[in-house]
């Protein structure tokens, strides 16, 4: 059994009959599409979307930061006014 990850829930069909409506009845909120009641798809809230892919490149950059922070002994030192 698949855990739904989400508050509001709607079938397949119901997503092929209306998406508009069904997206206006979730005001916002993320939707769990389920097939025979198992979650296959969620849609997502654009703005949602876009903080999940913000914080999924913070979380890249921060990795890269600290790959580089174990590097820094082979760091070469320059001076702001020699760039």
């Amino acid at each position: 059994m698949r855990q739904v990850l989400a508050d509001c829930s709607a079938s397949i069909s119901e997503l092929k009959k209306n998406p508009s409506a069904l997206l206006n009845e979730a005001d916002g909120a993320t939707i769990a599409i389920l097939n025979h009641n198992r979650p296959v798809a969620y849609l997502v809230p654009a703005d949602t979307y876009e903080q999940l892919m913000d914080l999924l490149d913070d979380y890249e950059l921060s990795k890269i930061v600290e790959n580089r922070r174990s590097e820094i002994d082979n760091a070469i030192e320059v001076k702001l006014n020699d760039l």
